[in-house]
């Protein structure tokens, strides 16, 4: 037999999901690539990732590691002849406090490493580049909770500003790429491979949670606003969005094991560069995929997951994900 069901209690302490993306997301708010597009846009939120509305601080950590090994040209797929790839991993650390059950702030710090193989000329290029990310300060509100022994529900809207901390070394290529004619055309560019925008950027979105008995539902969107950064590079605006339901196996005073059934999307239009519009940097996108959260005493989380692309459009050559990981470990303190 179970123990005996606090409703308070145990709906702070479900860890049901992360933002992200991205896919969780999890990274600097900035889409700072094309094929990536997203991949650095999507805020990872700890207090509502975790159910946290008590006052105090909170610490988490979410990774999301993204493989790209598929060229599309249009929305179609290409041979990738060459063969090029690219992997992203994106280690976010986020920082907050919660002043009041419905007013919190948080700090987000992302440290990027990647890798790549792509031509250039009809020579081969493999390197990597590694450093910290645009970092962002959210504050967030809860508008409406409420919790009973059979169902809960809670909405939260949040806002913040992103800030020009990562390097910006790899978009100052956007100013000079020049393609050699019969050698293979890289579909890996400056605004892939770049840390950070060199833009300050506003950031907004809103996420509900519900719960009716142990099935639960967990959904939100986050917003984008872009201005121009280095090297007068300006990122188009970028809407994310991610959620699904999902199932408490197990559902204790103590901990809780939920496994969800995660839909996301991303969508982006065009870079601009010195006011003209890029042609290869608009994406529109839908993923599937699983993810495991466990949660325990109220104090510690974790979420493990993995989505897959479904519908993927993007305007003319671009490496696209073949699939992302994304896991993340949350304390209330």
């Amino acid at each position: 037999m179970e123990e005996p069901f606090r409703a308070g209690r145990l709906f702070r302490s479900v860890f049901a999901s992360m933002k992200k993306s991205l896919v969780w997301s999890v990274s600097t708010g900035v889409a700072v690539s094309t094929a990536a597009a997203c991949d650095l846009c999507n805020v990872y939120n700890a207090p509502l990732a975790q159910h946290v509305f008590e006052p105090g601080p909170n610490f988490g950590i979410a990774e999301q590691f993204t493989r790209f090994d598929t060229l599309q040209h249009s929305g179609h797929e290409v041979p990738n002849d060459f063969p090029q790839w690219l992997n992203s991993s994106i280690s976010q650390v986020a920082a907050g406090y919660q002043f009041t059950k419905a007013i919190g702030v948080q700090f987000n710090l992302p440290v990027i490493y990647r890798s790549w193989r792509r031509p250039e000329g009809f020579a081969v290029q493999e390197s990597s580049t590694a450093g910290i990310g645009d970092a962002s300060l959210l504050a967030d509100f809860i508008p409406f909770r409420r919790d009973t022994e059979k169902w809960s529900f809670a909405w939260q809207v949040l806002g913040g500003v992103k800030f020009p901390t990562g390097s910006t070394h790899y978009l100052k290529e956007e100013l000079n790429e020049v393609e050699v004619p019969g050698a293979p055309e890289s579909a890996i560019h400056g605004h892939d491979l770049t840390l950070g925008s060199g833009s300050y950027d506003g950031l907004v979105g809103t996420q509900i949670y519900a719960r009716w008995q142990r099935f639960f539902f967990n959904g939100g969107v986050q917003y984008s606003i872009r201005s121009t950064g280095d090297f007068d590079y300006r990122f188009a605006n970028d809407l994310i969005w991610r959620g699904g339901p999902g199932y408490y196996f197990v559902f204790k005073e103590d901990w809780t094991v939920g496994l969800q059934f995660i839909v996301s999307g991303e969508a982006k239009g065009y870079d601009e560069l010195d006011g003209a519009r890029t042609d290869d940097t608009a994406i529109t996108a839908v993923y599937l995929g699983p993810q495991l959260s466990l949660s325990w005493k109220g104090k510690l989380g974790a979420d493990l997951g993995a989505v897959f692309p479904v519908h993927y459009w993007n305007s003319s050559l671009q490496i696209v994900p073949d699939y992302r990981m994304q896991a993340a470990l949350f304390w209330q303190f």
